[in-house]
């Protein structure tokens, strides 16, 4: 087994958790601990926290350390010093928006799966060529959800797919029914509200919700 198809396993396994990868914005700390642990209680395992806030490698560093069951990852990723930077803070996979040759390259070298983020059939083939079966459509509704990757399903049967990005509760079904589709990614179960009012409870409910939703493989 080479390197990159260890990954994919690992990333496989990763996905596999439960139908929906909350997609995480932390502003504030001591928000990512509690909000971690409502998210594993609820039945979602594995977090992505993006970096798009200054504390978000130290939010990552919290919940890979205290909370039990958390399959913590790194979104946003553009380059290899956030890859690397990321995976010393414990995140166990890694999510980018798009690739570019040096992120792959630095990806390539990382022991860090990459969960990559293609919107057209012609990047998806470019990163199969390199080994990469698992991929994001991103951003999944506005590139054509859940219709582009059904079209997609027949021609490129290799590749399953994390589609995040526009993303509900009431659309994830439509994906999720798809054979191609391994779970969804969305913002939805950690509302920026409920994270300032510190209701944990509401979030482990969303999450739930969430884990219960039915999909085509799992």
């Amino acid at each position: 087994m080479t390197p990159q198809d260890h990954k994919q396993t690992v990333l496989a396994e990763i996905l596999a958790l439960a139908p929906v990868v909350p997609v995480v914005i932390i502003d504030e700390l001591a928000h990512a601990v509690p909000m971690a642990r409502a998210l594993v209680a609820g039945g979602i395992r594995s977090i992505e926290v993006t970096l798009r806030t200054p504390v978000a490698l130290e939010a990552i560093r919290a919940i890979a350390a205290e909370v039990e069951g958390a399959v913590v990852g790194v979104g946003t990723v553009l380059d290899g010093e956030q890859l690397e930077a990321a995976r010393q803070a414990g995140a166990r996979f890694a999510v980018s928006p798009g690739v570019s040759p040096k992120l792959l390259e630095a990806a390539d070298a990382s022991a860090l799966p990459l969960l990559p983020g293609v919107a057209t059939a012609g990047e998806a083939m470019t990163l199969l060529e390199r080994g990469y079966r698992h991929l994001k459509l991103f951003p999944a509704v506005p590139v054509g959800g859940a219709k582009l990757l059904g079209a997609w399903a027949s021609p490129l049967p290799q590749i399953r797919f994390c589609p995040t990005g526009g993303i509900s509760l009431a659309s994830a079904p439509d994906f999720l029914a798809l054979p191609n589709v391994a779970c969804v990614g969305g913002s939805w179960l950690t509302p920026k509200d409920k994270l300032q009012a510190g209701d944990w409870a509401g979030i482990e409910q969303l999450a739930r919700e969430a884990a219960a939703l039915p999909r085509r493989h799992g």
